[in-house]
């Protein structure tokens, strides 16, 4: 069993690093495999509609990030985590970028997986950027998995997310509500043929 863990922050092991690094490790501990893959500080390709990874099961943009994750998950994962800090009250636009086209083109890889977002704030927009990321999963069949409050944390200078006490918590719960679920979704529903409704004809 695995679980991917994206740190959608440009800073490789800042607070959003140390959040999901505690889900990481109570996640280890409950026996399940974890990764985390950084999105670094480079320019992050959106997606540009173009329908290649409708095709072909793979973004047309092959930049070395977007193919890091597409063989993580196209090796098998089990569970998924996104973080990010929290920037003008929404995530990072570099994830929200990225997330675009791993969503479009891994769908049907992702379906059914247990997923959570993190997000870290030094004040607010916690909830709108934890609800922006949720999104993903909702929409891609993907059971989303809770925790004793919302997945935030507090901090802003590297390290103070450790002082956030309530909030390490959380990231301890959300980890081992995930294994749980990880461990009891041995089967999954039928789901219906697709019906696409289009508001103006």
């Amino acid at each position: 069993m695995k679980v991917l863990l994206i740190n959608g922050s440009p800073k490789e092991k800042g607070n959003t690093f140390q959040a999901l690094s505690e889900v990481a490790q109570t996640l280890n501990a409950e026996g399940i495999e974890t990764e985390i893959v950084s999105i670094g500080k480079k320019a992050v390709q959106g997606c540009i509609a173009c329908g290649m990874c409708g095709r072909t099961g793979k973004c047309t943009f092959n930049d070395d990030l977007y193919c890091k994750i597409w063989r993580t998950v196209k090796d098998g994962i089990d569970g998924l985590v996104i973080g990010s800090p929290v920037y003008y009250g929404g995530p990072n636009g570099s994830l929200c970028a990225l997330l675009d086209r791993v969503f479009y083109s891994l769908g049907a890889d992702l379906k059914f997986k247990p997923a959570a977002s993190v997000v870290v704030c030094r004040r607010g927009g916690a909830s709108a950027s934890f609800d922006r990321l949720n999104k993903y999963f909702t929409i891609m069949n993907m059971p989303v998995v809770s925790s004793q409050y919302w997945n935030m944390v507090y901090g802003q200078t590297p390290g103070q997310v450790a002082l956030d006490e309530e909030g390490m918590q959380t990231m301890r719960t959300l980890a081992r509500n995930m294994a749980w679920m990880i461990k009891k979704l041995d089967d999954h529903p039928e789901l219906e043929q697709p019906v696409w409704t289009n508001f103006i004809r």
